[in-house]
């Protein structure tokens, strides 16, 4: 279930519309009738603890996972940033390197170079300000570096849809910072919907639109004033939640037991 909370018009042509989605396996219900829009220009939020359904989400945007139910409609392509990414520090493989697999990975053999795609390599570079280390080997960079390579990689098919699992989960404050502001910038210069998910809402403040928050599959979307309250978290979690504003912090915590959720 998904309570939308004062939703503004609908525009035209959303970058994504989830409509009353919901994934059941076995006897378990992941997600819900979970109903949300992006739109094209703005980053959302998709926030809950582990085990909200946050990942069965993303894959079933993907196309990864079946409904049981419910709707899911994109439109254009997709642009997919992953939660773990890992490879080996010797593994011979640069930056633009993997950059360019977004335009031929799934080809088998070594695509054939040629100007327009290398051109496309250092445009998507360009755009996540990463050409300073695009020749160096992707598993010696580090986190705030690798983030930028996907991304770009990511953004070289032109997608009107940017996913991200967790893309900040690894980073330190100051690489997760410029990552947020990074993403901000390219939603509003590319008119990307982007959708970025994490258990931590606090580093995504600045920048949210919007924000979906999960709990046990169900979901309540709204701008964040709308959703982060104690009032409106209670009912999506069915037990008393408290709403703390700590040092411009947001700190979220369940009554029983003191478990901070976010």
């Amino acid at each position: 279930m998904t309570a939308t909370l004062n939703p503004s018009p609908v525009k035209a042509d959303p970058a994504l519309r989830v409509a009353e989605a919901s994934v059941q396996i076995g006897q378990r219900r992941i997600l819900d009738e979970v109903s949300f829009e992006l739109t094209p220009g703005t980053v959302t939020g998709l926030i809950g603890a582990n085990g909200a359904g946050k990942t069965t989400l993303l894959r079933a945007i993907l196309g990864r996972q079946a409904l049981s139910r419910g709707q899911i409609a994109k439109h254009g392509r997709i642009g997919y940033v992953p939660q773990k990414f890992l490879l080996d520090p010797d593994m011979p493989l640069r930056g633009r390197d993997l950059v360019g697999l977004g335009l031929d990975g799934r080809r088998f053999g070594l695509p054939l170079p040629s100007k327009a795609k290398a051109a496309r390599v250092e445009e998507a570079l360009r755009q996540v300000d990463a050409q300073s280390f695009a020749d160096t080997r992707v598993g010696r960079l580090s986190g705030g570096e690798q983030q930028r390579i996907l991304l770009a990689h990511a953004l070289i098919s032109q997608p009107r849809l940017l996913l991200l699992d967790e893309p900040l989960a690894n980073l330190d404050l100051r690489s997760a910072k410029e990552v947020v502001t990074l993403l901000s910038r390219l939603a509003a210069e590319h008119e990307l919907g982007v959708l970025i998910s994490a258990h931590e809402l606090n580093q995504l403040l600045p920048v949210m639109g919007q924000v979906v928050y999960l709990a046990d599959g169900r979901a309540i979307s709204g701008s964040t004033d709308e959703v982060i309250r104690a009032d409106v978290l209670s009912l999506l979690y069915r037990h008393h939640v408290d709403v703390l504003h700590v040092h411009g912090r947001v700190v979220v915590v369940a009554g029983e037991g003191d478990q901070v959720l976010s």
